[in-house]
């Protein structure tokens, strides 16, 4: 066997199709405010996560520590501001990235800490950057995100939905510019977050072990294939790769482009009511998820296959229930609505 620290492909990995859509359609538009992924140990969520490195779009971005985005002035750090001002900005190319945020991380090792004592002593502002500084821009994983400290959880999801990371100590504050994708992995045996942080990620997926004979199969030989010879199994996986890497940059690129109608907001405020899900995030997710859905499927309208696909993702987790009772859909429900819809 040969020791190789290269990834397993994504597009080689088999079934868990609710799992790959979820994380392909994140990547595509991140204002879907990430997935968290729960499922029993061995269901390839974790390699599907690192897998993702492999097929993330290329772009361009400002020289600077949080890789700003040239084409976005209103979020530039103060430095990219900087150097606009003075006519000395530097674009470079790049490519967004997977980071990985350790179970056991601290505060101030994910937001960053200010030096007070630099501050009080040469009257300027010193940034260490944490974690989130090198997540702008860039998928932010967490595994067993479960059993991180509730409060990590809180400022991680704050900074997601905001888009900034703020700094404050001793009257000292600092800002700045934190977009990522956060992907969370967990397995429910070993406890489970709290329903106001599962709300707040905007894909919900379960995964569970392969049940067909013939998939389980296929799972084996190709991780062994794998572990025998990396180099050579990544090879037989390049085709499918830039494929896939491809629709997911022409669907970004598509994006703005999808258009809907007022009946498909009627259709998602109807689903929600009837499938009893709490607030209106559910409806608001549901809309932006089949947006995103209908451009990774080249189209630039929305159509009933995009909100199908949407509801399995969005709904179940904000679905109201009693305590210790699972969010399960009654897809012959939402058919019923979505066929009798004039879209």
């Amino acid at each position: 066997m040969k020791n190789n620290i290269q990834t397993y492909p994504f597009s080689a990995i088999v079934g868990q199709e609710d799992m790959k859509k979820a994380l392909i359609l994140n990547i595509i538009n991140p204002r879907l405010n990430g997935v968290l992924i729960r499922g029993e140990k061995g269901t390839a969520k974790s390699t599907a996560v690192r897998a993702l490195a492999d097929i993330l779009p290329g772009r361009e971005e400002q020289d600077c520590m949080f890789s700003c985005d040239p084409n976005e002035p209103g979020l530039w750090c103060e430095k990219c501001k900087d150097a606009f001002k003075e006519g000395n900005v530097k674009i470079r190319k790049g490519k967004m990235r997977v980071i990985n945020l350790p179970v056991g991380a601290t505060e101030d090792r994910v937001v960053g800490t200010l030096d007070i004592e630099h501050a009080i002593k040469k009257g300027e502002k010193k940034f260490e950057p944490g974690i989130l500084a090198e997540a702008n821009r860039n998928i932010l994983y967490v595994d067993e995100v479960n059993l991180l400290d509730d409060h990590v959880v809180d400022v991680l999801l704050d900074a997601a939905a905001m888009g900034v990371n703020s700094i404050e100590r001793e009257g000292i504050s600092y800002a700045h510019p934190s977009k990522f994708v956060l992907i969370g992995t967990m397995n429910p045996e070993e406890g489970d977050l709290r329903p106001q942080l599962i709300d707040r990620f905007g894909l919900v997926v379960d995964v569970y072990g392969e049940k067909d004979t013939s998939l389980r199969t296929e799972v084996i030989k190709r991780r062994l294939g794998f572990e025998d010879d990396p180099s050579k199994f990544v090879k037989e996986y390049e085709e499918e790769q830039t494929k896939l890497s491809k629709q997911i940059d022409d669907a970004k690129k598509l994006l703005d482009k999808v258009v809907y109608s007022e009946s498909c907001l009627r259709l998602a405020a109807e689903i929600a009511i009837k499938m009893g899900v709490d607030g209106h995030r559910a409806d608001i997710t549901l809309i932006k998820t089949s947006i995103t859905h209908a451009a990774y499927m080249g189209r630039t309208k929305v159509e009933k296959e995009d909100i199908i696909a949407a509801a399995k993702l969005s709904l179940p987790h904000r679905m109201r229930r009693q305590p210790f009772e699972e969010g399960i859909i009654d897809f012959d429900e939402i058919n019923s609505l979505i066929k009798k819809a004039i879209l």
